[in-house]
């Protein structure tokens, strides 16, 4: 058998069924109209926000970037638990003016930023986090055509990375931020024009569970923006630390220790060169906040037999989690936490392997884990499903359309 990822704290069984904060999911899935189905847990995601905010510094402020989960309700209860929102497209930018957030707390980051997303942010009053020298022309070119001061700052690409990283965002060659060496000549070009200057963004990755990676990254962003702002020749308004927190999802994986990061975090603020004494911070995460509040459940279909393999075919699949399938960036496939929900609370019986409808062998949530024995008509939870699952996935393949989304 090949081992499963660990499921997350706070899930329970009431007569023997996965409860979510104490309802069962089969009543979930009833009230639903049936599966598939995201669940989202209000209780975790303020319990998430809450601990975060309580390990680091006061100084900090935390932003949520909506690209892991921009569900209208969800989006509704992270309003009151973050301090700002980043976004990535102008299809981001309406759905944070539809839920009515102020556009002085959303940031806008992202390489290709259209001329009428550039418009549209410039107009709203939201700070564009510019990508290239030739975006920062547009930008301004846009801003005095509308007669409106942008907020602008500057995304940097740095030389170094975020060490563990899922996905490397900084360090040589690549599509996001302008190289160190470009940057204070485009901060004193910016605020020349008389833009309104917001100082920069630095992500450097995504995905790490090392918290001395995450502290020494940190440490480096922290000089490098200091370092800039001297070139530059003006103190930092504003720093971006990016983000990179990541959350278990593989056997083996540990949480990250957010403790050890705030408090290295504060000793960092205690002892700030001049040009950051009174720059305001903040940290950007999306996944790390509200991945672990959502679970994945789908129905079995079919119990199959192939060649003495257990195959539990569903009505779901990648088309709604293409990251538990293995094909979003993942080298080498590993199983994501998952569990038969309607039998939770009973003993491993036997090795089969959970896949989609999809008529694609790469179509697999689960291989050749070990599970209670499972039929047609149980239900397959698939966890850690609450970021990048419902819009990262090819929900249009084959025509199978989208799965339901509730918050409780």
């Amino acid at each position: 058998m090949k081992p499963l990822g660990p499921i997350p704290p706070g899930f329970s069984a009431i007569d023997g069924v996965l409860a979510i904060d104490g309802r069962k999911v089969t009543d979930l899935v009833a009230e639903a109209g049936g599966t598939p189905l995201f669940v989202y847990s209000r209780a975790m995601l303020t319990a998430k926000a809450q601990a975060l905010r309580a390990a680091m510094p006061a100084r900090l402020t935390i932003h949520y970037a909506i690209k892991a989960n921009p569900y209208a309700p969800l989006l509704q209860h992270m309003l009151g638990l973050v301090d700002g929102f980043d976004i990535a497209s102008g299809g981001e930018l309406a759905i944070v003016q539809a839920a009515g957030i102020d556009p002085a707390r959303v940031s806008f980051a992202g390489p290709g930023k259209r001329d009428a997303e550039l418009e549209a942010a410039i107009a709203a009053g939201v700070t564009l986090n510019l990508e290239s020298e030739g975006e920062a022309t547009r930008a301004l070119a846009i801003a005095e055509r509308l007669g409106v001061t942008p907020r602008l700052a500057i995304r940097v690409n740095p030389e170094f990375d975020l060490k563990g990283s899922g996905m490397k965002m900084g360090g040589g060659a690549k599509p996001f931020g302008i190289d160190e060496d470009r940057v204070p000549a485009l901060g004193r070009r910016l605020m020349a024009a008389g833009a309104d200057w917001r100082g920069f963004h630095i992500f450097a990755g995504s995905q790490a569970l090392s918290a001395d990676a995450i502290i020494e990254t940190q440490r480096q962003t922290l000089a490098l923006a200091a370092r800039l702002a001297d070139e530059i020749g003006a103190a930092l308004p504003r720093c971006n630390l990016g983000g990179g927190f990541g959350i278990p999802y593989f056997p083996g994986d540990e949480p990250v220790d957010i403790a050890a990061v705030g408090a290295a975090l504060a000793e960092r603020f205690d002892d700030l060169p001049e040009a950051l004494q009174d720059t305001a911070f903040c940290i950007e995460l999306g996944r790390y906040l509200v991945g672990e509040s959502g679970v994945y459940l789908a129905s079995v279909v079919d119990r199959k037999l192939s060649h003495g393999e257990v195959y539990l075919v569903t009505d779901g699949g990648l088309h709604h989690q293409l990251a538990a399938s293995g094909n979003f960036g993942t080298v080498v496939r590993r199983n994501y936490p998952s569990a038969i929900a309607t039998r939770f609370a009973a003993r491993v019986e036997e090795e089969a392997s959970i896949v989609g409808c999809l008529c694609t062998p790469l179509d697999r949530l689960a291989d050749k884990g070990g599970f209670p024995r499972a039929d047609a008509g149980d239900l397959v939870a698939i966890f850690c499903a609450g970021a990048y699952g419902a819009t990262a996935s090819p929900a249009a393949f084959l025509g199978q359309g989208p799965a339901g989304e509730m918050l409780i």
